[in-house]
């Protein structure tokens, strides 16, 4: 199906073209009734999306000119408006198919849209109109509807957390590549940290959206803090020990206003350096006063940092970080996440392994 869209409104014309060729909608643009009428001759689109408010020929005289037009009167056309009043009414005098009031859903306009033209998904609109199947067959055909919109719906979703994701990992590849010289921590401490929660039974935790980008971006802060600290070779000073210190908080503010962390994810940025003996920072929170979430990704990231290479020290083994985990317990480390450590040792190794030449 090919759509025509004439608006002004660039803006509008990028949201409704992404949305429709998610569907793979093949959706041609113009700016002004002038350039519909050449998109037109060039090409018969099966629907026209048309805005009533544009300069020159509006939307309700183009659509008019196009219904009086034998060559164009049986193209459907829906038209677009953010007036209220007698619109409607004009619309149907010009001869509109449809009428659609700003602000409006994207995908209820798709689906306008495909019954005009005939129904890309077995839907066809006029017929359905023209059919005494009686109550049952319309419900069937709004079911069919609602399926449709849902699928893309959820195609929308997933493509739009696809891209989240991967614009957050590149991010925080980047940083760890200023901080440790390495692209593969946020990766391992993810992976380590979702072994773990499930390990130890917090489906809040693994089912909160947010708490992946938590995991990734955990260090996100640390863009604040010179490089002459993140890369120093040797120990760092009290007064440079405070300043790293700060990259929670720093952290927490550069993202408070992401809707998509808000919830364990961000909880896990600000607490993951908080300890159970309550000698951490920023807050000095102890045992359950810390959010599980970073009771959890507090045991993966010292995972990880003690069996990675650092500017000022080489890596442990295995088996030495094991032992500081399990002399942390009660400690540092909440006693039952060091449990499940233990318990999830084994895919935890398979994790390191899998990611250690990332």
């Amino acid at each position: 199906m090919q759509i025509l869209l004439v608006d002004d409104d660039p803006a509008l014309r990028t949201l409704l073209r992404t949305t429709f060729e998610v569907a793979d909608v093949d959706v041609v643009e113009a700016q002004s009734a002038e350039a519909a009428r050449r998109r037109i001759r060039a090409a018969r689109p099966n629907v026209i999306v048309l805005d009533v408010n544009m300069p020159g020929t509006t939307g309700l005289e183009l659509c008019a000119e196009l219904k009086a037009d034998p060559r164009t009167s049986d193209i459907p056309i829906i038209l677009l408006t953010g007036s209220t009043g007698g619109t409607r009414a004009a619309a149907k005098r010009a001869g509109a198919d449809a009428f659609v009031r700003k602000p409006f859903s994207p995908l209820e306009l798709l689906a306008v849209a495909e019954r005009l033209a005939g129904g890309l998904y077995g839907v066809p609109f006029r017929a359905s109109r023209k059919r005494a199947g009686g109550p049952e067959e319309e419900l069937l055909l709004y079911a069919r509807d609602l399926r449709h919109l849902l699928e893309l719906e959820r195609g929308q979703r997933e493509l739009l957390q696809s891209a989240y994701m991967e614009t957050v990992s590149a991010l925080a590849s980047a940083l760890e590549s200023k901080d440790t010289g390495t692209r593969a921590h946020s990766q391992r401490v993810q992976s380590y940290a979702t072994a773990l929660a499930k390990a130890v039974g917090e489906d809040a935790v693994v089912r909160d959206p947010s708490t992946p980008y938590g995991f990734l971006l955990h260090d996100v802060g640390k863009i604040g803090i010179p490089d002459g600290i993140l890369q120093k070779p040797g120990p760092l000073s009290a007064a440079e020990r405070r300043r790293m210190q700060t990259h929670t908080v720093l952290g927490e503010a550069m993202l408070s206003n992401v809707a998509f962390l808000k919830g364990e994810g961000l909880k896990i940025v600000r607490s993951h350096h908080e300890r159970w003996d309550g000698r951490g920072y920023p807050d000095g929170l102890n045992a359950d006063e810390i959010p599980v979430g970073a009771r959890i990704f507090a045991v993966a990231d010292a995972l990880d940092a003690m069996t990675s290479h650092r500017p000022y020290r080489r890596a442990m083994s295995w088996q030495s970080a094991r032992t500081e985990i399990l002399e942390q317990r009660k400690r540092q480390f909440d006693p039952e996440v060091v449990d499940a450590f233990v318990s999830a040792e084994n895919e935890l190794k398979d994790i390191r392994r899998e990611l250690a030449a990332a």
